[in-house]
């Protein structure tokens, strides 16, 4: 199945209609280079589900507001052979301490057998896990990657994952406000929220390990 989905091609009203963009914009993007040149045959462009990554990247990026030329930078410094490391600078995400994974789109489809479908592709554009880079796509965080596909090994289905993973986001985006507030109050080194930071990682490690032993204990269940 993983080989059907890598050898889809889509003429260009249909990538057009998959991506939910019209084709005027489709060309748009063409003409500004944002996109691989599709394979010709005759007269007929024929677009692959690399394009339509491409698209959902695209998409998701300009949503967290990055511009045009921006999207052109970024997608040029991976074209030129730019090292993966870089790609949360270039996104703006600043996740200094994960690791990016490359991946082709097979060895994707391999982490989350019979999971890798459109709509948990945009899903993960969207959270900022996933970006198209070429014929490789590109995973945020090595971390992330991996627990994922063990919670669909363990039969949760990658859209609960992904959803569940956006409802962590939130919460971890206000604890990372609470502390840096926290910070900023009462210490006046302005570096001290980075430099600092591993206290913080350390309470919600302990806070959520406590919280989750109360929680089995309430259910009559073993910690470990």
């Amino acid at each position: 199945m993983a080989d059907e989905q890598t050898v889809r091609e889509y003429r260009t009203e249909e990538l057009a209609e998959a991506a939910g963009i019209p084709v005027r914009t489709l060309r748009f993007y063409r003409e500004r280079k944002l996109l691989p040149p599709p394979r010709r045959q005759g007269r007929i462009a024929w677009y692959d589900d690399h394009h339509l990554a491409r698209l959902r990247t695209i998409a998701a990026l300009l949503e967290r507001g990055h511009t045009l030329g921006g999207i052109a930078e970024l997608t040029a410094a991976f074209e030129n052979g730019r090292d993966v490391g870089q790609l949360s600078e270039l996104l703006g995400m600043g996740w200094s301490e994960e690791t990016p994974v490359r991946l082709t789109p097979q060895a994707l489809a391999d982490y989350f057998e019979g999971e890798v479908t459109a709509e948990n592709l945009a899903a993960s554009m969207d959270l900022g896990y996933l970006a198209a880079d070429g014929d490789e796509i590109v995973h945020v965080s090595r971390r992330l990657l991996d627990v994922s596909s063990a919670l669909v090994r363990e039969g949760v289905p990658l859209a609960a994952v992904l959803e569940a993973g956006a409802r962590v986001r939130e919460h971890a985006d206000a604890l990372a406000a609470l502390f840096a507030g926290l910070i900023a109050e009462h210490v006046p080194d302005p570096g001290a929220t980075a430099r600092l930071r591993p206290l913080a990682k350390s309470v919600v490690e302990a806070e959520l390990s406590m919280a989750m032993d109360r929680l089995l204990a309430s259910r009559g269940q073993p910690s470990s």
